[in-house]
């Protein structure tokens, strides 16, 4: 019995994620997931919200994000072990879906763990974009495990930035990122230290993966006037910034009950103020307000974002034919004969 076309659901691998991008091309594809989250953040309260439901272990997290408007709803599921990459592994492995409201039927069923490292970057650079001091051209990254290189190209993309200063405590690390940055058109600078790393740079970008309460950046390394974009806290008990520089910083995050639990503003009181990011790019509020500011995305991820980056995948796949049908949704005769449908494979 061959399926019908109801039965059938576009399925993405990471084969032709990977045809997508090069389709499109790297850095016009994390614009476009960029694009696509900044016209979702204003759209921001026709969303359904919630904190991801996430599963903890001594070693890693498991987590469930949803979100849905009044036409789409979409979910993705995601891990962060930090101990796989020493056992071959991904740290972050993803997949994700997208369904029609209207009926619940899947619509796109596609591999996100490159995706993720795509919205991950074109999230930051879109954050950047509306706080970052004018004219930076320059990023210090630390951190250069797999997210490095997206994020050094999003900031190129969308920002503007000519130069990254690249650090990593494992030396093989940087040597990865630097090389594989060669041939981007970017200055890459090879730092020895954080402290070697922030000289000069306009936007700090932290994204290290170990599940402990971290000291990254200590207060003596930021100066005023700089934009960081701390990505790797992203569950509680794991952070990246000492204390003393959020007590410094101007605060904008995702979704606050999400972030004051998994966020570098765990260290914090529950009534710190922080801003909404949705809420500066639709112009409700101010960013940055003043040249010697020191603003901060406290950036855990957020379901809607994952949302804006399977709709634009949805939107290639049936533009480029990239895509597996598969065969998941039963679809008998009679919707209410599953029972017949399935007796007559016999």
């Amino acid at each position: 019995m061959q399926p019908s076309d109801k039965a059938l659901v576009p399925f993405v691998s990471v084969d032709h994620m990977m045809q997508i991008v090069h389709h499109v091309g790297l850095a016009e594809m994390i614009t476009r997931i960029a694009d696509a989250i900044e016209e979702d953040f204003r759209r921001w309260e026709s969303f359904d919200k919630t904190p991801r439901v996430a599963a903890h272990s001594p070693v890693g997290v498991i987590e469930l994000m949803p979100t849905a408007n009044d036409t789409q709803y979409a979910f993705k599921y995601v891990n962060g072990h930090p101990k796989n990459t020493s056992e071959g592994l991904q740290t972050v492995t993803a997949f994700g879906l997208l369904a029609d409201v209207n009926t619940g039927y899947p619509v796109l069923l596609s591999e996100m763990t490159l995706l993720t490292a795509l919205r991950t970057a074109a999230m930051s650079a879109l954050a950047a974009k509306h706080l970052a001091p004018k004219g930076a051209t320059t990023m210090a990254m630390i951190g250069n495990g797999a997210q490095a290189e997206f994020q050094s190209i999003a900031m190129q993309a969308i920002c503007g930035i000519t130069t990254v200063r690249l650090y990593d405590k494992d030396p093989n690390a940087t040597r990865k990122c630097a090389a594989n940055l060669s041939k981007t058109g970017l200055n890459v600078v090879v730092c020895t230290s954080a402290e070697e790393a922030v000289q000069g740079a306009h936007i700090l970008t932290t994204c290290t993966a170990d599940k402990q309460y971290a000291t990254i950046l200590s207060d003596n390394l930021v100066g005023s006037g700089v934009h960081i974009n701390a990505i790797g806290g992203d569950c509680p008990g794991k952070t990246e910034l000492a204390q003393a520089i959020l007590l410094r910083s101007s605060i904008f995050v995702e979704y606050p009950p999400q972030t004051r639990v998994e966020g570098e503003i765990q260290q914090l009181a529950q009534d710190h103020p922080v801003t909404e990011l949705w809420q500066v790019i639709t112009g409700a509020v101010p960013g940055r307000t003043e040249a010697r500011e020191i603003t901060l995305f406290d950036s855990v991820g957020f379901a809607i974002e994952d949302f804006s980056a399977l709709r634009v995948v949805h939107d290639l796949t049936r533009e480029t034919g990239l895509n597996l049908p598969l065969d998941l949704l039963a679809d008998p005769d009679d919707p209410r004969d599953l029972y017949g449908m399935l007796m007559r494979a016999s």
